[in-house]
């Protein structure tokens, strides 16, 4: 699992296997199988999260669906980050293996004719057959959007958080002194959900940054970069920033949490609607990347 049960520990593959009995069939002729990655981008609104679930709507299961019906012999997808329900992307990556002989512009252009118009193919580039960009990972950068707005805007419903208390120029300022102290290796177990039983809670975050979004001034971005993550630790740490900008904690909240690694000295779980993962960095990049 990582921030939403995806890359960069020993959490379960990103990979989303078809079984042989779901319906798709094996190459043609033994066909020579190449890998394609994809990086493509999604509102997470109406889905309930990247992975495959039983009888739910999910990213992977409409990326799937539109592979194979370009490809039927399609097995699986391998995603860099299972993002949770409601959660959004602009930079997710996806590999899976074809025999089909389409060039990179072809793969994008044909998937968006398969595709709902809440998930699209942002760039295909060929790879070796087997890549797979959860194992090729060295880092994410995660943007979190609060809102500081006193009423509800129907354009950032579902966008962004809305969170009340944060309207003052010095509420402001609190959530970014307390952004600092998460910067640098600790052990993080405060920060992850009930749901992750990873011992090792160890990780590095590169940067946390608190900005003004420059084309509206009701938005703070907080944007997170580290080399690997726990189940919900972005939106624990988002909480706890605002828990402590609008009074609920005194402030030196994060580096208490850290030292306790106790859950409840962190504040409350951000919704996962203001939750962006913006990029995936990957050792490899890939060749013949349409757009270039």
């Amino acid at each position: 699992m990582a921030e939403d049960g995806g890359a960069g520990g020993a959490g379960p593959s990103s990979s989303v296997p078809a079984s042989s009995s779901d319906g798709a069939p094996a190459p043609a002729g033994g066909a020579l199988r190449r890998g394609v990655l994809l990086t493509v981008a999604y509102d997470g609104g109406p889905f309930a999260g990247f992975a495959l679930q039983p009888s739910q709507r999910t990213v992977a299961g409409e990326l799937l669906g539109a592979l194979r019906a370009v490809d039927p012999t399609v097995r699986e997808i391998r995603g860099a980050s299972r993002t949770d329900a409601g959660v959004h992307a602009r930079g997710q990556r996806v590999a899976f293996d074809t025999g089909a002989g389409l060039p990179t512009r072809g793969w994008a252009l044909a998937l968006a004719r398969h595709l709902p118009r809440e998930i699209a193919v942002r760039r295909a580039a060929f790879v070796a057959a087997g890549f797979s960009p959860r194992f090729a990972n060295r880092g994410k950068r995660y943007r979190y959007l609060i809102l500081r707005d006193p009423v509800r805007d129907p354009f950032l419903e579902g966008r962004a958080w809305r969170a009340p208390g944060l309207a003052s120029a010095e509420a402001a300022d609190r959530l970014r002194r307390q952004a600092a102290h998460a910067v640098g290796t600790h052990d993080f177990a405060a920060f992850r959900s009930s749901a992750d039983a990873r011992r090792d809670t160890v990780r590095t975050l590169r940067a946390v940054d608190v900005s003004d979004d420059p084309a509206d001034g009701r938005i703070l971005r907080v944007d997170v970069v580290g080399d690997a993550f726990l189940h919900n630790m972005v939106r624990i740490l988002v909480g706890t920033l605002v828990d402590v900008a609008r009074g609920r904690f005194e402030e030196g909240a994060i580096t208490r949490a850290l030292a306790s690694r106790d859950r409840r000295d962190a504040g409350i779980t951000a919704p996962g609607e203001g939750l962006y993962l913006e990029e995936v960095m990957l050792d490899d990049e890939g060749e013949g990347a349409w757009p270039a």
